[in-house]
């Protein structure tokens, strides 16, 4: 069987089916499933500040949570796809959830024992769940319907994951900022009381009802996803000899896939890093409080939320490779900005940037598994892989602010990383695979 050499994924014409007609509930699930894993991903921005305070640890060392969090996708990603293969989605995302739920209760130990250590091992559990449900939940959406919509789609059920985001962020402003800032002398003036280890365990504590609450919710979820049938999709489970086809070595042959999971990895080490360093932006060049910087970073989700509606509306008559090169072309001059005039007119140029980030993961996503065939669920556990960006330039950006001691200057790192998408979407998502390079046996 061959494939049929293709250029760029074109506009995709509204007459398409976006939803399918058939396993509505189960695309509704699992849509909600973006939902569900983005709270973590954006508590962890509050969780950097929070643990700052309540261990005392410096920028670098609390950028130490994106790294644990995001190791945990980096491990998992692979043995997510092998066992989805094997067993097929539902089995992959019911285990992904339950390993979710895991680690949000392994938070109880680290909060009793306040040991930092112990949180980042907690972190790193709940990204493994997570990446099973990113493995399986973005090539799953992608095939539930009119392969041409593929796109689109997946720009739709991702559109929810910055919901989550909003919601995560707020959640840990709320619940997590206590407003208590002290200074040198009130911490001098607590410690003379022997008040202030009891401060800080107080600190620590208020991690916990979120990530208790988060993780009644994943559970209850999980049960919805076990009684549920999930319609047939094709390749959606294998036998062991089909495993054994040297899946991921051809994927060496897909150029336009590889280029992918380098657009994928310095993507997400750019969202990761600005998300994870905002709340300190923000309180270095307008000297606002940790719960209005909190706010502000609620703002900048939320126009990660429009853009990622708007972006999956404009697609169905702009070419996505088009608007991912213009995007990140926007958010290198939004960065330039920020790292110029960092300040308030920075602080809202680096907010604008969410907006424009937007569409760049499901679209990423979807050109890079497109014409993967039988080896589609491989390429996606390595494109998820690629989220490590996210443990290697969000500890970058802290060793950049340890030398230079300047919050704008390190917005250099996601700057650059930006000029690797715009490159992937003007030239490397053009490349065609040949016929003879893709032929199935």
């Amino acid at each position: 069987m061959h494939t049929s050499p293709t250029a760029n994924s074109p506009a995709q014409p509204h007459s398409q089916s976006l939803i399918p007609r058939h396993g509505k509930l189960a695309f509704f699930l699992v849509t909600g499933l973006f939902f569900l894993w983005a709270i973590p991903n954006n508590l962890n921005d509050v969780l950097i500040r929070q643990f700052m305070k309540s261990f005392e640890i410096t920028r670098l060392q609390a950028g130490l949570v994106q790294s644990a969090f995001y190791l945990g996708y980096f491990c998992f990603s692979i043995p997510a796809a092998l066992v989805m293969r094997r067993f097929g989605y539902k089995t992959g995302l019911v285990s992904g959830l339950i390993l979710y739920a895991t680690g949000t209760f392994l938070f109880f130990p680290a909060a009793s024992a306040r040991s930092y250590p112990l949180f980042l091992m907690a972190l790193f559990v709940i990204a493994s769940g997570l990446g099973f449900l990113e493995t399986g939940a973005n090539p799953l959406i992608a095939q539930l319907g009119d392969p041409e919509s593929s796109v689109r789609r997946l720009n739709f059920s991702q559109a929810f994951n910055p919901i989550g985001s909003i919601c995560g962020a707020m959640i840990g402003t709320l619940f997590i900022f206590s407003g208590v800032e002290p200074g040198a002398r009130e911490i001098a003036q607590m410690r003379a009381r022997g008040a202030y280890d009891t401060f800080l365990q107080h600190e620590t504590a208020r991690v916990l009802t979120p990530y208790m609450v988060l993780g009644v919710v994943v559970l209850a979820w999980a049960t919805l996803i076990i009684r549920t049938k999930f319609p047939a999709v094709a390749g959606a489970q294998s036998s062991v000899a089909e495993t054994k086809d040297g899946g991921y070595i051809r994927l060496l042959r897909y150029p336009r896939f590889l280029f992918s999971v380098v657009a994928q990895f310095c993507y997400v080490g750019a969202q990761v890093g600005t998300w994870s360093y905002f709340i300190q932006y923000a309180q270095d060049y307008t000297h606002v409080s940790e719960k209005t910087a909190g706010y502000l970073l609620t703002t900048t989700l939320a126009a990660f939320a429009v853009g990622r509606f708007a972006s999956s509306h404009w697609m169905k008559r702009i070419s996505p490779a088009k608007m991912l090169g213009f995007f990140a072309l926007t958010n290198i001059l939004l960065l330039g900005i920020g790292i110029a005039f960092a300040g308030w007119a920075g602080l809202i140029a680096i907010l604008l940037t969410s907006f424009f980030m937007s569409l760049m993961f499901p679209t990423i996503f979807a050109l890079g598994i497109k014409d993967l065939g039988p080896h589609t669920k491989e390429g996606a556990s390595l494109i998820v892989m690629s989220i490590i960006g996210g443990a290697v330039f969000t500890p970058l950006m802290g060793v950049a602010f340890q030398f230079t001691k300047s919050m704008a200057i390190s917005m250099c790192v996601p700057l650059l990383c930006y000029v690797v998408v715009a490159t992937y979407a003007f030239w490397g998502s053009q490349f065609i695979t040949s016929p003879r390079e893709v032929r199935c046996d």
